[in-house]
């Protein structure tokens, strides 16, 4: 049996609440899978792309995790088109999950949380039915809410793939 993630960083949002609650409630506890699915395993490990079709990474997925961040709490939610990209590199596609040889877990890491950061502090001052603009059409923070939680659910699946086949480790 394959036990669950226990870690006083994750937890479950109440079967009850408020919809805002709920919805910042779940993000938070799958910001908080995604973190713990990189702790406790080597830079090596973090790096690793064990699926030979895919460039994904435990690495590459924090930074992933921190464009979307960016994207759709600065550029869409802030309208803030203009927000740099934090990896981008006009000449690789998809530059923040590779290359990663020279990348830093710890700056890399600190950005990610950083953003998340940045993204609550965005959010804060919005109700769940202003808008922010995605490509020139309005979009709700309960619309970012929800595709966020659908984004780090969707990575932290991939995560969990990628963390048994590098270190065997599954569950947590």
């Amino acid at each position: 049996m394959v036990e669950d993630l226990s870690d006083p960083r994750r937890v479950e949002p109440p079967f009850v609440a408020q919809e805002r609650a709920m919805l910042e409630g779940w993000l938070e506890f799958h910001r908080a899978t995604l973190l713990l699915k990189c702790e406790g395993i080597s830079d090596a490990g973090r790096k690793a792309r064990p699926v030979s079709t895919s460039k994904l990474s435990l690495h590459g997925l924090v930074r992933h995790m921190g464009e979307v961040e960016r994207s759709w709490f600065r550029r869409c939610l802030l309208r803030d088109p203009d927000a740099p990209p934090i990896w981008y590199d006009p000449d690789v596609e998809d530059s923040e999950l590779v290359p990663l040889d020279d990348a830093d877990w710890e700056s890399d890491l600190s950005t990610w949380l950083g953003e998340c950061e940045a993204s609550r502090v965005a959010a804060a001052g919005f109700s769940l039915d202003d808008t922010g603009l995605r490509e020139g059409d309005p979009c709700s923070l309960r619309w970012i809410y929800l595709h966020m939680i659908e984004e780090y659910a969707r990575h932290n699946g991939h995560a969990d793939l990628i963390r048994e086949m590098v270190d065997g480790n599954v569950g947590w």
